[in-house]
């Protein structure tokens, strides 16, 4: 998480310095969502077929090979040609982040207890990830201005190397268990509770990543580069991007003891409550358009509370999921997660280029809407089993 977040940075404020449109910066993280949305059906049925532990190796062994193949970059190709090879780079990436998501994810319902004991190590381990993730983007951002593109891309695929070795020789053997009768077919969810809540996490994802992509950090990187150079500039914008997903991630691993209630009443309450904070900034920004610290705080205050809310819903698809097919059911939820990722990217540029950050946030809240309006409809379902 800590490469993939890193990652993400680097490519986007070096290809920002580059001259790249909104548009194209989107293009490049497109293949990234798309395979996302591939793997995490298949990556269910992989750690469900051949065991947890093999998925996880491989998705770590992929992340390492994308480091190195971006480093084969040559400046003197064309535009077109550059972003189609970050666009095939990065959806291997994609590939290996999902592949390691999904094993680690589901080892958590076998190995946690039921109840409240499964919500807090939910909690704790999707909060500590996202922690990480943080921590890359910041990390990203820093060696873009210290050792430059390339060598960025070396030490992060020497780390991670080391991390994977480390993983093939200490990894517990019980999530090497494996079903041999699995079949690809039962990937996709029966569940009505898991589709429902899939649909709702879908929308609830586009409406971060809408302002979270692109048209945030390029809104944040243009204000600052007017009145302090592009190094500071890259500091800073990595920086403030870091502590949003790190404070995320600090209260997802939070929640359990924020809240009392897991249930899908309380998700919906929390995701109406979520919309009104971008509906409030779009509006700060299109009366005072310089105001960026009121602008950052604001999405501090979205981050606190869609920290909660994913929570509740990593914690409702845990509980929902069937004991005999948890990794298929949280793959298929995590595809939902990446289409949603998928749609705020292509939003994102799109939104920013016809009426930046301000008509990201208000598409934002929209979305939001509607991911409160699907949660709202899970208290009437019963489980396959109460039918």
């Amino acid at each position: 998480m800590l490469t993939d977040g890193a990652l993400r940075m680097l490519v986007l404020l070096h290809f920002h310095e580059l001259g790249f449109t909104p548009l194209q910066l989107a293009w490049l993280f497109l293949l990234y969502e798309v395979a996302g949305i591939a793997t995490n059906l298949v990556a269910g049925w992989l750690g469900t077929r051949f065991g947890l532990a093999l998925t996880l190796k491989a998705g770590l062994a992929l992340q390492v090979a994308a480091l190195v193949a971006l480093t084969r970059l040559d400046p003197g190709w064309s535009v077109r040609a550059s972003v189609l090879f970050v666009m095939a780079v990065q959806g291997a990436s994609g590939v290996a982040k999902d592949l390691s998501k999904t094993a680690a994810k589901s080892a958590v319902k076998l190995l946690a207890p039921e109840g409240r004991g499964l919500f807090r190590w939910v909690a704790v381990l999707t909060g500590s990830k996202n922690a990480v993730k943080g921590a890359g983007f910041f990390l990203g951002a820093g060696l873009l201005a210290t050792v430059g593109f390339g060598p960025a891309l070396w030490i992060m695929a020497a780390g991670l190397a080391a991390i994977l070795l480390a993983v093939v020789l200490a990894l517990p053997e019980g999530l090497s268990a494996k079903v041999k009768g699995a079949k690809f077919a039962q990937i996709f969810a029966r569940d009505g509770r898991v589709n429902r809540l899939s649909l709702a996490r879908l929308f609830l994802f586009a409406a971060r990543d809408v302002w979270f992509v692109v048209a945030l950090p390029i809104w944040l990187h243009d204000l600052l580069s007017r009145t302090m150079g592009a190094g500071d500039a890259f500091f800073l914008v990595g920086g403030f991007m870091a502590l949003w997903i790190i404070g995320y991630g600090a209260v997802q691993a939070l929640t359990p003891r924020l809240i009392r209630d897991g249930s899908a009443g309380a998700a919906t309450g929390w995701v109406l409550a979520l919309a009104a904070v971008p509906a409030a900034l779009a509006a700060l920004v299109l009366s005072l358009p310089e105001a960026a610290w009121p602008v950052l705080a604001g999405l501090m205050v979205f981050g606190a509370a869609f920290a909660v809310n994913s929570a509740l819903h990593s914690f409702l698809i845990l509980d929902y999921a069937g004991a005999g097919r948890v990794t298929m059911d949280v793959g298929f939820y995590y595809m939902a997660n990446a289409g949603g990722r998928l749609l705020g990217t292509v939003l994102s540029g799109l939104t920013y280029m016809a009426g930046g950050l301000p008509l990201a946030l208000a598409v934002s809240a929209a979305l939001l809407l509607v991911s409160g309006g699907v949660v709202g409809t899970l208290r009437g379902i019963r489980a396959p089993d109460a039918a």
